[in-house]
C-alpha cells in the first residue's frame, strides 16, 4: 500500500488534468474553448475575453442599459390626430342637400353607407370627381369638399365623419388572450391600449421584454415598468404597421452549476435576478468543496457570447454579485477548489479510501 504514496504525489501534481467533473480552465483571460461568433457579418471561431465583475463594468453596463430602455422611437404628433387613408369609409351629410346624401332616396344597409377611400388615397363625390383625400384630417377633408361644392352650392355646409377605419392596422401577438390585427381609429393607439384590446396578457407573459417591431427595427419595450413604475416613456403610440410581440417568460432561466449547495434552473421573475439571488436560491457555495474566487457567469449571447469571473473570496464582493444583473440562458458556475479536485481523483484512482491511506501512513510515521 505504501508503495502507491510516491504514485500520490506525482497525480497530486498532474491531477488538474485528471480532474473529473467540471472545472474552468483559462490562459491569459481567455476561455479554454473556441466558440462561434459573428464578426463583420460572417460566422468565425475564437476564445472569448473572461471579464472581471467589477464596480466599473456594472456602472458601465447599467448606463448601456438605461441608454437602451430611453432609446425608443420619438412619439410623433402627427399621429395623434388620425389621418384618412385607402378603403376607410367616410359619411359625408350635406345640409339642404339631400340628392347628395342619398342619390335616389333608395334605403342603404349601414354598412354599405358612405363612401370608400379606394387604393390611391381618392374619394368620388358628385359634382367634384376624385378628390385626393388620403393623408389628410376629417377637418382638412371637410375645408377642401366644402370649397369645392361652393363651385356648384351656395352656402355649403357639410358634415364628415369615419364610419369604418381600415386603412391603419397593428398587429399585437404573443402572450395576449385574443391576439390579432387591431385597427387604429380617432383614439390613438398606445401600448397600454393595445395590450387592453387584446384582452390583457396571459398568465406566462413577459411584460418587462416587449418587444415592437418598426421599419426593420425592434425596440424593446418594458411593459412592466409602465405598469408598476408609472414609467410612460414605455407607453409608445403605435403607428401603421407595428407588431407588438408579448413573449413567454418560461423560457427566462439562468443555470445554477459547480460547487453550489444545490444545482438548478431558476427563473427570472418580473425580469429582474440578480448574481447574488441565484447563489442564495442555490443555497450560496458548498463550503467543503467551493473556490470563491472562481465565479463565472457564462453567457452565450446572440452569437456574441461574453464570460464574466467575480472574485467572491471577500463577503463584500456580495455587493457586486448584488448589482450584477443576471440574464435569461446565462450559466452561474462555481469552479472547484483545488484539494477538492485532487480528492476526488484519488478516490477514483486509489483503490481504498485516500484518507484511510493517509491515516494509516501517519501512523507508521510516513
Amino acid at each position: 500500500m505504501f508503495r502507491l504514496i510516491p504514485l500520490m504525489l506525482i497525480l497530486l501534481l498532474s491531477a488538474c488534468s485528471l480532474t473529473p467533473g467540471m472545472h474552468m480552465r483559462a490562459d491569459d483571460n481567455l476561455s479554454e474553448v473556441d466558440v462561434p461568433v459573428m464578426r463583420n457579418g460572417k460566422m468565425v471561431k475564437e476564445k472569448t475575453r473572461i471579464v472581471p465583475i467589477t464596480a466599473d463594468l456594472i456602472i458601465e453596463r447599467e448606463n448601456s442599459r438605461l441608454q437602451a430602455v430611453n432609446n425608443l422611437p420619438p412619439v410623433d404628433i402627427s399621429q395623434v390626430t388620425y389621418k384618412i387613408g385607402p378603403h376607410d369609409r367616410l359619411l359625408i351629410t350635406v345640409w339642404e342637400h339631400p340628392e347628395l346624401n342619398d342619390p335616389g332616396s333608395e334605403k342603404i344597409m349601414p354598412e354599405l353607407a358612405g363612401k370608400v377611400v379606394d387604393d390611391n388615397g381618392e374619394l368620388y363625390y358628385p359634382y367634384v370627381g376624385n378628390i385626393p383625400v388620403a393623408g389628410k384630417t376629417v377637418s382638412e377633408v371637410r375645408t377642401l369638399l366644402t370649397h369645392q361644392l361652393s363651385n356648384y352650392f351656395k352656402k355649403v355646409k357639410l358634415d364628415i365623419r369615419v364610419l369604418s377605419f381600415q386603412s391603419h392596422r397593428a398587429v399585437i401577438v404573443g402572450e395576449v388572450k385574443t391576439p390579432g390585427i387591431q385597427a387604429m381609429n380617432e383614439t390613438p393607439l398606445t401600448v397600454a391600449e393595445a395590450i387592453s384590446r387584446a384582452g390583457g396578457v396571459t398568465i406566462d407573459a413577459d411584460m418587462s421584454n416587449v418587444a415592437l417591431a418598426r421599419d426593420g427595427k425592434v425596440y424593446k419595450i418594458d411593459v412592466l415598468a409602465l405598469y408598476a413604475k408609472g414609467r410612460s416613456t414605455q407607453n409608445l403610440l403605435l403607428k401603421d404597421g407595428d407588431v407588438l410581440y408579448v413573449p413567454d417568460h418560461k423560457d427566462n432561466k439562468v443555470l445554477v452549476m459547480g460547487e453550489v449547495g444545490k444545482q438548478q434552473a431558476l427563473q427570472i421573475n418580473k425580469g429582474k435576478l440578480s448574481l447574488s439571488q441565484a447563489l442564495a436560491e442555490a443555497y450560496g457555495f458548498d463550503l467543503n468543496t467551493a473556490r470563491p474566487e472562481k465565479v463565472f457567469v457564462i453567457r452565450p449571447g446572440d452569437m456574441n457570447p461574453e464570460i464574466f469571473q467575480l472574485n467572491a473570496g471577500s463577503p463584500d464582493a456580495m455587493i457586486l454579485a448584488d448589482q450584477f444583473a443576471l440574464q435569461a440562458h446565462d450559466t452561474v458556475f462555481v469552479d472547484t477548489a483545488g484539494v477538492t479536485r485532487w480528492s476526488r481523483v484519488l478516490n477514483q484512482i486509489l483503490p481504498g479510501s485516500f484518507t484511510s491511506m493517509m491515516s494509516l501512513a501517519a501512523t507508521h510515521g510516513l
